[in-house]
């Protein structure tokens, strides 16, 4: 069944390998060319949707099974009236199988390749290169991704962009404003530039559920409702305390906190590494500033490190320790990458703790460079869960939470109105909100992540999004 994939429910994800599975095991069990004819049939049907009063159609079909999902819709197509221009990279005689098959019906039907793509063309449909397609793009490949890219109108992407890794969603590729996934769906289309490369994503499993099969990943759905009881009071909500705040960079740790506030911790403490909170607590009447050797650590949920600069590893050795529930940012994830001592107090602790780093701050706890941590953000992030045995949220598009031992999830919500100074504290602060409410820290994260990101989509056009505003929304 064709559906489009939205932020409304949780959906499994399978890698390269998982799908390949799936799809020998289907195929087993299925008479020769059914998958291909399925995908075609749907491909064929998702573009006369998207595009219905599209006159030409260029099917660009790459020289595998993914180009035969493009030769069958072609057929289709054509059948029911549109004008289509068929590209064909590689040599027909080459074709696997089940794509000769489709090739077969082609020539039947009268449908010829072109030399080169159309001047004109009202949609076209990407069938270059499918999830076996991990090489760099080059060549004849190339250029046709290059005339798709350059083109007037809108293009659907079989299974995904050609040149997107399903897995980790990196390199150069067609930039669609559709995708049809067909059989799973796959990681690499909900993270780094899967996100903006992809569309509007659908999804057809054509008639093979894969329920019974582990995910690689899921993505997240919402968070379960949970209604107050009329008999509860500020304590059945929990303490947070944020230590953070250095001179100069107190701003972060009253966004943490306001976040921790508004997100509905019962009582929330601001633990200020610098004397100048005071002036900015003032329009919050609601936070309490307090020295944080003076506040019983063991009985509250943490965020540590928002604007916490050189000054917070002062205090990370009681925060560690301490803590019944633990979220390190920013300048703790600095001092613990830094500083080796507190790394071992890190995986020496057993309590509750989630990890809140960015792709740099990721990097430096494991001893890489940003650029490889984005080359495969889930690696990255299950890498970091499993060293620090802990939840870690590693932020951007396609935020991903991992945690030893369970399937990490990547989260659907949010966008680049995110991408402002703040919004990351606001992030700590609302994941120790639920914390202090006891929250499993994975669900917690998993939580905090979605309602975070939801608020940015749901943040007015034409007014920007500061973290101020942000906090105050949740």
């Amino acid at each position: 069944m064709l559906l489009p994939v939205t932020a409304d429910r949780s959906w499994p994800l399978f890698d390269v390998a998982a799908t390949r599975a799936i799809e020998r095991d289907a195929a087993a069990a299925l008479p020769p060319h059914s998958l291909m004819q399925r995908a075609g049939l749907v491909v064929a049907r998702l573009a006369m949707a998207v595009a219905p009063h599209a006159r030409t159609v260029w099917i660009a079909c790459g020289p595998g099974n993914n180009g035969g999902d493009g030769l069958e819709a072609a057929v289709h197509l054509h059948s029911w009236g549109k004008q289509v221009v068929l590209t064909l990279a590689g040599d027909p005689a080459r074709l696997p199988a089940d794509a000769a098959v489709s090739w077969g019906k082609c020539r039947q039907a009268g449908l010829t390749p072109s030399p080169r793509p159309p001047r004109e063309w009202d949609l076209c449909i990407d069938a270059l290169l499918g999830i076996g397609g991990a090489r760099a793009l080059e060549g004849e490949l190339a250029a046709l991704v290059e005339a798709i890219n350059a083109g007037p109108g809108p293009v659907l992407a079989v299974d995904q962009p050609s040149g997107l890794s399903s897995d980790t969603g990196t390199g150069e590729s067609v930039r669609a404003t559709h995708t049809l996934s067909l059989l799973t769906l796959k990681p690499g289309l909900f993270t780094a530039l899967g996100r903006d490369r992809c569309g509007r994503v659908w999804f057809d499993d054509l008639g093979i559920p894969s329920d019974e099969k582990r995910p690689t990943a899921r993505l997240s759905g919402p968070p379960p409702a949970s209604a107050r009881p009329h008999a509860s009071h500020k304590g059945s909500y929990g303490d947070v305390a944020v230590v953070g705040g250095a001179a100069g960079m107190v701003g972060a740790a009253v966004l943490a906190a306001s976040a921790a506030l508004h997100a509905g911790a019962g009582r929330v403490y601001l633990c200020p590494l610098s004397p100048a909170a005071d002036a900015l607590v003032a329009g919050q009447p609601e936070l309490m500033v307090r020295e944080v050797a003076t506040l019983p650590l063991d009985q509250m949920a943490v965020a540590c490190g928002c604007g916490g600069g050189e000054a917070v590893a002062t205090v990370l050795p009681r925060v560690l320790d301490q803590a019944r529930s633990l979220v390190l940012d920013a300048d703790a994830l600095n001092a613990i990458a830094a500083q080796p001592q507190l790394a071992d107090s890190l995986r020496r602790r057993t309590r509750p703790t989630v990890l809140t780093p960015h792709p740099l701050e990721a990097a430096r706890l494991l001893g890489s460079t940003s650029a490889e941590v984005q080359t495969d953000r889930l690696r990255a992030a299950t890498t970091l869960a499993e060293r620090f045995s802990c939840v870690v949220i590693l932020k951007g598009s396609g935020s991903v939470i991992a945690a030893p031992s369970k399937t990490p999830h990547l989260n659907p919500t949010g966008n680049a109105r995110l991408a402002t100074a703040g919004t990351g504290d606001v992030l700590a602060g609302l994941v120790a909100a639920l914390l202090a409410a006891g929250w499993d820290p994975f669900e917690a994260a998993t939580a905090a992540v979605w309602r975070h990101g939801l608020a940015a989509d749901r943040w007015p056009a034409g007014h920007a999004l500061t973290a101020g505003a942000l906090a105050n929304s949740l």
